[in-house]
């Protein structure tokens, strides 16, 4: 049933997706260019290789592709999504602004001219039938008197005549096809640069909906690749004794460590580290993505991270899809402490961690009572836990604080809203009961390595006692 389920819904993601690009290439590509040219067929080209590069990026881990063909794939696969989202959501916005620009103008009624005043016409004279002595009228030089016109024929009107069809008057047809935007064999307008009032339309709405897509998609893939920034919080702890006031632990989750985010980014995230000179280091899952063989290399910068107390570390839901056991062993050997629903106790308080909820299926998921269930409850505990879900947990065995990550803050917007719906807290310090959760947005991103209102960060978090 489940994977039933799971094929009905990669179906109709898919089709979804079909359906968005078909969308696209209709407003930025059949909209934007001439039948036949060399931009229409590159246009074309781009809409069926990017969305397959997508797929192959999401796809070729888990189906076991080579490590080089993976990373080969992953960034334009994994750009192109984060593209297809902003993109589409310039282009819902734009579809009214385009549909006003092109608003069919109503055709103006030709003006009625007047009809020419009929003028009164006079009826012709009938010419005198010359009398007997016409000639000797004639002869002697008088003439005739003109005989009385008739009153009938006097007064009856000329038919008016009929206006002459000019032929300089503007056929309707041609009217129409001047007047109507959407008819293409209309008159160009000034405006449109020669090129026509709707094609001119498409082009500027298609051009701004890409550049503002491409801006906030590169402007998102800076922010991840400068590495994430320092972000301070005091905590209090009312069971902290004085002595540990001040007491820092620097929060590294979600690193992601993979085919796009590599050593180079393991490296800058140990440097940032080791720059607050933390007390304690805790790595609360989802640093890699994949196998030993492939990221080892990528992964020994973590040898270097420094802290009185030492570097903690917990499974995220991401190893266990990597395989957790091969990545536990691994960080022992880069000098980092696994914590397997297991606890420390430090010297003036508890430091606890439980596995992710995703090792459930592998029969190792988090267990409570091995971790916390003997411990002295007069002293403060401090758990590791990848996923804010177990906050609930935690507060049934009186833990002080939880620090976990998992949520990404949503990394990019409107993703927050979405990362809501399934976790008791996004970002931040919240209170539950007697017990506090901070969940860190994380040190890198999954898929795109675009963060978008949702920054990267380590956190370093300072207990305060209240003795103090």
């Amino acid at each position: 049933m489940t994977v039933v389920l799971f094929a009905a819904v990669a179906l109709l993601v898919l089709a979804l997706l079909g359906l968005v690009h078909r969308w696209l290439w209709v407003r930025l590509v059949r909209d934007t260019t001439r039948p036949g040219g060399p931009a229409r067929r590159v246009g074309t080209a781009l809409a069926v290789a990017l969305p397959l590069l997508s797929l192959a990026a999401l796809t070729a881990g888990r189906a076991g592709a080579p490590f080089a063909l993976e990373q080969a794939v992953a960034w334009p696969g994994y750009l192109w999504l984060a593209v297809l989202l902003y993109l589409s959501m310039a282009m819902l916005v734009a579809e009214p602004v385009r549909a006003l620009l092109l608003r069919r103008r109503p055709a103006r009624e030709p003006e009625p001219q007047p009809r020419p005043e009929p003028e009164p016409v006079r009826a012709p004279q009938r010419q005198a039938s010359a009398p007997v002595g016409a000639a000797a009228q004639a002869a002697s030089g008088s003439a005739p008197e003109p005989e009385a016109a008739n009153p009938e024929e006097q007064q009856a009107p000329q038919k008016p005549a009929e206006p002459e069809r000019s032929e300089n008057r503007e056929n309707p047809e041609d009217r129409e096809n001047r007047e109507n935007p959407e008819n293409p064999e209309r008159s160009q307008e000034p405006e449109a640069a020669g090129i026509g009032r709707r094609l001119f339309v498409a082009r500027a709405v298609a051009g701004v909906a890409v550049a503002a897509a491409a801006g906030t998609v590169g402007h998102g893939t800076y922010g991840v690749m400068r590495g994430p920034r320092v972000k301070r919080v005091q905590v209090p702890l009312a069971k902290l004794p004085r002595a540990a006031h001040g007491f820092r632990i620097a929060v590294v989750s979600d690193v992601h460590l993979g085919p796009v985010l590599g050593r180079a980014h393991a490296a800058r995230i140990v440097e940032t580290v080791n720059r607050t000179q933390p007390d304690l280091i805790a790595i609360v899952g989802d640093l890699v993505d994949g196998d030993v063989a492939d990221l080892g290399p990528a992964a020994e910068p973590l040898a270097g991270l420094r802290a009185r107390h030492g570097a903690y570390f917990v499974t995220g839901n991401h190893e266990y899809f990597s395989g957790a056991q091969q990545w536990i062993d691994h960080v022992r050997e880069l000098g980092l402490t696994p914590l397997e629903n297991a606890r420390r106790a430090l010297p003036h308080f508890d430091l606890a961690g439980v596995n992710d909820v995703q090792g459930e299926r592998e029969g190792s998921g988090p267990d409570f009572r091995a971790a916390l269930g003997d411990r002295d409850r007069s002293r403060a505990a401090v758990l590791l836990a990848h996923q804010p879900v177990v906050i609930h947990d935690a507060v049934r065995h009186g833990v002080d604080l939880q620090l976990s990550g998992h949520t990404h803050g949503g990394q990019m917007w409107p993703g927050e809203y979405l990362a809501d719906l399934a976790n008791p807290t996004v970002a931040g310090l919240e209170r539950y009961g007697d017990t506090q959760l901070y969940v860190s947005r994380g040190a890198g991103a999954w898929g795109p390595p675009v963060r978008v209102g949702a920054p990267s960060d380590i956190t370093v978090v300072e207990l305060a006692s209240y003795q103090a």
